[in-house]
């Protein structure tokens, strides 16, 4: 997909961070935006720096509430035209900073795996029907994170976070495969974040249930949340080039675009394991294996799928 004035493109989490990176790339190209955030403020600021340089909307949304996330698609198809670009970037982080024990509550989860997972289905959902029925060039980019691929040793458990990251890349890897399937000329890609200089951590906790975090726990998750902080300011990758990368990756037709090597040697790790825990090969594996590629080629149609 080329990405030009010709374009129109949501962005949820828009208006900071990595998505803010995005919409500065996007706005540079003179894509018109639509920035989809929980944070008035922001957004404000965001629209103000980026409208002299391409058309802006913003919309107010929790990307859990459905009903508001459509609301939001009607006013920016009249603001903007039809949407061919949608960027699901909105997250939070809450879980790495709490204990395994601290962080077992329905309320951690459902905010977490809410805004993570939900909220990047949401996206989708509200979306990708159009485009797909337009029938015209598009693109789907999904914010998963180094987490959705390794569980990192170095963090607290981060039970719910790294649950809700390897959902979203299993999900646009199937909705990859999907799209392809139909023949579709929309695509998809599953941005992969290492270390970037954001305030997501800082932000995810101020907006956290309050029933998320125990009292005596805010203080000691703050200091982690500015000792994090600092460490993204000081050795993490620039939103902007993020922006910029993913642009690329998009025009590419790339399915994974990994802001740097963080996760290399857990994946590695965790892939030998994998493999090593699997039973000695016998015939039922060529067999299944068999069956499994007679039944994908027999159905389903379309173009070959996309790698």
């Amino acid at each position: 997909m080329l990405i030009d004035s010709a374009t129109v493109a949501v962005v949820t989490g828009g208006s900071q961070g990595i998505g803010l990176g995005i919409a500065r790339a996007l706005a540079r190209r003179g894509a018109a935006l639509a920035l989809l955030d929980i944070d008035p403020a922001a957004m404000e600021a965001a629209a103000a720096e980026l409208s002299p340089m391409t058309r802006v909307a913003t919309r107010r949304v929790d990307v859990r509430d459905r009903a508001a996330m459509a609301a939001a698609a009607d006013g920016i198809g009249a603001d903007l035209g039809a949407v061919n670009l949608v960027v699901a970037n909105a997250g939070v982080g809450l879980g790495v900073f709490q204990p395994l024990d601290r962080e077992l509550r329905y309320s951690t989860w459902d905010y977490v795996v809410g805004v993570n997972l939900e909220g990047v289905n949401n996206t989708v959902q509200t979306f990708l029907p159009a485009m797909l029925e337009r029938g015209a060039p598009g693109h789907v980019v999904t914010t998963a994170s180094a987490a959705g691929l390794a569980v990192f040793p170095e963090r607290s458990s981060g039970y719910t976070y790294h649950a809700s990251k390897f959902a979203v890349v299993g999900l646009t890897e199937a909705l990859r495969r999907g799209l392809a399937d139909l023949g579709s000329p929309v695509s998809a890609s599953v941005l992969i974040p290492g270390l970037v200089a954001t305030q997501v951590a800082a932000n995810s906790v101020r907006h956290a249930p309050a029933a998320s975090v125990d009292p005596g726990d805010r203080e000691r998750i703050g200091e982690m949340v500015a000792a994090g902080t600092a460490a993204a300011a000081a050795l993490g990758r620039d939103p902007d080039a993020v922006g910029e990368q993913t642009l690329a990756a998009i025009e590419a037709d790339a399915l994974y675009i990994p802001t740097d090597r963080l996760a290399e040697s857990a994946v590695r790790d965790r892939a030998a394991a994998v493999i090593a825990a699997m039973p000695p090969a016998s015939a039922y594996d060529g067999g299944l294996a068999a069956a499994m590629e007679s039944r994908r080629s027999g159905g389903g149609g379309g173009r070959p799928a996309r790698p």
